[in-house]
């Protein structure tokens, strides 16, 4: 069972958020002090905190959820920045809170008795899906639906948008979570070798076929296939994708025995798919048995109150890997970025972020945007 340490100075918010985890089973701690808080900690193995961002936590040496109020933006900005795997905005959300309790269950693995000087969780499977906008709020929401289903999914979106982030969060949220998630570019493989990647190919197949070879979906068996850019794959290869998803068999390139496999597929595009049916470029049918669910990831341009949250998320991040101190950023200049076109998306922020971490001094300002960025 998992121990949660609840830290809040108010007292409603304690006894209501106790007795709704419990009812959950999960075994709740309470606190209405910080410096109390770290005392427990020493007494009693905790496996998460939620901790009421008004309240000075100190290092408690947790995984920590952050309660804020809810125009409260800066205050989620720092959360993340201090190692929080999450905020959450008041009043809570309880399926977000119970959804991100769960998937941390899962993720971790037997832990040893946590002290104060135990390093923060961070999660290391994937990038979290940020920012609380009504447009990433309902991507979300989604995920938590479709996710426990064996339902395909098209995530339809710009270039740089996540849909990638979509895929690995459907698969990390399903019951296929140990199993593989396995991706594939269907633009960047040529159409004559597309079906070898896909299908694999047997020894002998074609003058390059030196030894047997397993295909995406072999490889994906029992978990997930992410097909990228499906958009841009070859009506050839679309009918056999179409007969593997009727029949769960696929056959390998030069081969002629049917291999049953067990995948889920998880496919996306940039194109608009209906033009491209239109235009005879993709079947219709295939379409059709992608699309049980569709997710569609909005731009960048169209959630620009998330870019704070982006940015400071990027910062933390990029400065981790290239191992210089965490940078600071002004609001001016956060109010530059947001005024953007952003026609990369996701993509080209972060690229950006990551230019301005090693052009800048310690703290990004406004004219360090205009100056390595042509303050578009």
């Amino acid at each position: 069972m998992t121990k949660i340490l609840l830290l809040s100075d108010s007292k409603t918010m304690l006894s209501s958020l106790s007795e709704r985890l419990q009812e959950e089973n999960f075994d709740t701690t309470i606190s209405s002090n910080a410096t109390a808080a770290e005392e427990i900690c020493h007494n009693k193995h905790f496996d998460i905190a939620i901790v009421d961002g008004n309240m000075p936590s100190h290092d408690i040496g947790l995984p920590t959820i952050v309660v804020v109020r809810k125009a409260e933006v800066e205050s989620a900005v720092e959360a993340l920045r201090s190692g929080a795997i999450d905020y959450l905005s008041t009043p809570i959300d309880m399926n977000r809170l119970l959804s991100t309790l769960r998937n941390f269950e899962s993720e971790e693995s037997p832990r040893p008795r946590t002290t104060r000087h135990t390093s923060r969780r961070t999660n290391c499977a994937t990038q979290p899906i940020i920012g609380d906008s009504e447009a990433i709020e309902h991507v979300r929401q989604m995920i938590e639906r479709v996710a426990p289903s064996d339902a395909r999914v098209l995530v339809l979106g710009e270039n740089g948008t996540g849909k990638e982030l979509v895929a690995r969060w459907l698969h990390l949220k399903s019951a296929r979570r140990e199993a593989p998630f396995v991706e594939v570019n269907c633009a960047a493989i040529p159409a004559e070798l597309i079906e070898s990647e896909l299908f694999g190919h047997e020894k002998g197949s074609f003058t390059s076929a030196v030894k047997q070879h397993k295909g995406k979906f072999e490889l994906a068996d029992g978990g997930t296939l992410f097909m990228d850019e499906i958009g841009d794959m070859s009506l050839s290869a679309q009918a056999k994708v179409l007969r593997a998803l009727q029949e769960n068999k696929i056959t390998r390139v030069g081969g002629d025995k049917d291999i049953a496999v067990d995948v889920r597929v998880v496919a996306a595009t940039n194109k608009d798919i209906r033009q491209e049916i239109r235009e005879g470029h993709f079947r219709e049918d295939l379409y059709h048995r992608l699309s049980v669910i569709e997710i569609f990831v909005p731009p960048l341009r169209d959630r620009r109150g998330d870019i704070e949250l982006l940015v400071e998320h990027f910062l933390t991040e990029i400065c981790s890997r290239h191992h210089i101190d965490t940078k600071s950023i002004d609001k001016s200049a956060i109010d530059l970025l947001a005024s953007r076109s952003w026609t990369g998306n996701i993509r080209e922020l972060h690229n950006i972020v990551e230019r301005l971490v090693i052009l800048s001094e310690s703290t990004i300002t406004a004219d360090t945007v205009q100056r390595y960025c042509n303050g578009r």
